[in-house]
């Protein structure tokens, strides 16, 4: 017994984009990995740069990010 060629190329159409699929899935992961790597990164520079700003404008200060204006936050 054996698939007719209609089924067989069916099956194989299926298996390749079953593959193609995986193979997206693993790029995206990928992807994924080195994304959070640079959000790692990001946040220790961000983390430096922040705390020279808390050394010279003080820990209380608050600064509105689209001026650059530095006012003290009022509790």
């Amino acid at each position: 017994m054996k698939l007719n060629e209609k089924e067989l190329e069916t099956i194989r159409e299926m298996q390749g984009e079953f593959q193609k699929a995986k193979l997206a899935l693993a790029d995206l992961e990928l992807n994924k990995h080195q994304l959070l790597k640079t959000i790692d990164v990001l946040k220790v520079d961000f983390g430096k740069h922040e705390q020279k700003l808390i050394d010279k404008y003080g820990a209380d200060s608050v600064i509105n990010v689209q001026t650059g204006e530095v006012t003290e936050n009022k509790k």
